[in-house]
């Protein structure tokens, strides 16, 4: 799939194959487990179903953000202070520019904590959420801009 940004890493639709299937461990915070349509990428997430809540067979989208500034990274060493701060687009007192969060229902900001390179074509990538946990298995060469060590954004959609 082609992004919209050069800051999205990874993109793709995924539908859902079940929830919970090794039941259910918090109130608010269910696991799914997901196959991607283009991308032949398996997925578990860790989300809160009150804010987002998804079911079996549904299809969603899933994007991996670096930055949510909807353009390429700035590395104009000139640029003043002020475009500098321009660049954090979320905040909470709704201040700023508007990113790539508007066009999801769901964002978590997490750290790339493990990556698992397998004997074949195939890898995982594992993220943190704040204990909210994720990985990405599939082939390399569509992970190939997820790096071990780097903060991310999820950013969900129906």
């Amino acid at each position: 799939m082609t992004s919209v940004s050069s800051n999205v890493v990874f993109d793709d639709i995924f539908n859902i194959s079940s929830i919970d299937k090794e039941g259910k461990k918090f109130d608010r915070v269910s696991r799914l487990y997901a196959h991607s349509k283009n991308y032949d990428m398996d997925l578990t997430l860790d989300y809160n179903i009150e804010l987002f809540p998804l079911a079996v067979n549904q299809n969603f989208a899933l994007a991996l953000a670096s930055s949510l500034a909807r353009g390429p990274p700035t590395t104009n060493p000139d640029a003043n202070e002020d475009e500098d701060k321009d660049r954090d687009v979320w905040r909470p007192d709704g201040k700023g520019r508007r990113g790539l969060e508007e066009d999801y229902d769901y964002v978590m900001y997490g750290k790339i904590y493990k990556f698992d390179g397998g004997d074949s074509d195939f890898v995982t990538a594992y993220i943190s959420f704040g204990g909210l946990l994720m990985s990405l298995t599939g082939s390399f060469r569509h992970m190939t801009n997820i790096v071990l060590g780097d903060s991310i954004y999820v950013l969900l959609r129906r």
